[in-house]
């Protein structure tokens, strides 16, 4: 999940040859999972064409501030559509626009909504070398800085003018990756990483058979893509699941709780925070049949050990980790929850009870408890898991600085 992903972002468009570039632009906002609209001056339409953009953007592009519909007048809200961005790029920003921004010449739909927009406002110049060193235009730039404004750098090479030099404006995956790196500096978790455990594991029996249990690996996935929305670099081993993870996030498929407790051991020392959400089986069996085993051979007994106790291990060997894990309970809940926070050293742990229609397993919903080292306990009403997800980290959040 990309930190676009959901974001409603305003592109304006001032008239400059680099506009052509900007289809694209339209295009990586929306592959990363944002909703974009577009505002452009008069100019900006003999470089790039309205519905070019509106048909990448799958909506209405906006450069007037009425146009005729059946032939009667209707107003563009520009105080409606920068209340409505999450976030506002300005690309081509041309000398002309940048003067504009600075003197509240409020003379196109662009500058009027740029004027009324409370979101963040990232600019990218675009112009000839000379223009772009002329010390008005850096004046201009500057005080652009000092108004809260985010004004990218520019590339250097060959411009319209055949000069070579500063002023071109940056490629558009450049201008992503830059504001992409610009949010996720004001995350939580930037750069922490955070090891998460999901689903069930399954200890086999046979090639065919083996001992699970229920859980879908739903809650864990969602703390995944929850700690990713944060900021985190996120490394998810999951059991057997069907669910799909945020191409971003690190993930390890394995089958047994032994091929989970290697790969765990492996990633620990490495990360800051650590939530053990996976159902670990508690027993294996004590032997595994190379052979599917016979129906006519009937199975009398099955001999079961221990699994390798992969929270135990992890609170024994935390150093600078906050290690948050998970209690499924039926009775005493409180109590139970507590003595597993305690002799597996958590800083933290979630308590679900299987007495709350619609929480635990399989469903997509989870009622919890959050207790934390000092043993305050917070308790949650039925939710998502995703919003379950949320709570959980903001109790995270308020722990660890």
């Amino acid at each position: 999940m990309s930190v676009l992903s959901g974001k409603k972002i305003l592109l304006g468009i001032s008239g400059g040859i680099a506009a052509y570039k900007t289809p694209l632009i339209v295009r990586l906002f929306k592959s990363s999972g944002a909703e974009v609209k577009v505002v452009m001056t008069p100019s900006a339409k003999e470089f790039v064409t309205p519905l070019t953009l509106s048909t990448l953007s799958n909506q209405p592009v906006f450069s007037s501030f009425t146009e005729e519909s059946h032939d009667n007048p209707i107003w563009n809200d520009h105080v409606a559509l920068g209340k409505w961005a999450d976030l506002f790029l300005i690309a081509p920003a041309t000398s002309n626009t940048i003067s504009a921004m600075v003197h509240a010449k409020c003379n196109n739909l662009l500058i009027a909504t740029y004027l009324s927009c409370s979101c963040p406002v990232y600019v990218a110049p675009a112009m000839d070398l000379d223009m772009y060193a002329h010390p008005a235009n850096q004046e201009n730039i500057e005080q652009l800085v000092r108004l809260g404004n985010k004004v990218l750098p520019v590339g250097e090479g060959f411009l319209a003018s055949g000069l070579y030099g500063k002023g071109r404006m940056l490629e558009p995956d450049e201008m992503i990756e830059y504001i992409i790196s610009d949010l996720k500096s004001k995350l939580p978790l930037n750069g922490k990483t955070v090891l998460i455990t999901a689903g069930p594991t399954y200890e086999p029996i046979d090639p065919v058979r083996f001992i699970g249990n229920r859980s879908s690996g739903k809650m864990g996935f969602a703390l995944a893509e929850e700690a990713l929305r944060l900021g985190a670099g996120v490394i998810l081993i999951t059991g057997p699941s069907h669910l799909k993870a945020s191409p971003s996030i690190e993930r390890y498929d394995v089958f047994t709780a032994d091929e989970m407790y290697d790969l765990v051991m492996k990633k620990y020392l490495q990360v800051d925070i650590a939530i053990a959400a996976a159902a670990v089986s508690d027993f294996k069996p004590a032997q595994v049949s190379v052979q599917k085993i016979k129906k006519e051979k009937a199975i009398q007994s099955i001999e079961l050990e221990p699994t390798k106790d992969i929270l135990f291990q992890m609170g024994s060997r935390k150093q600078k980790q906050f290690l948050v894990g998970f209690a499924l309970e039926t009775d005493n809940e409180v109590m139970n929850a507590l003595k597993k926070l305690k002799t597996k050293n958590l800083d933290a742990i979630v308590l679900n009870s299987l007495n709350d229609e619609g929480a635990g397993f399989s469903g997509d919903s989870n009622k919890i408890s959050y207790i934390d080292k000092n043993e305050k306990l917070t308790s949650f009403d039925m939710k998502s898991k995703s919003s379950v997800a949320k709570d959980i980290f903001s109790q995270i959040l308020t722990q660890y600085a």
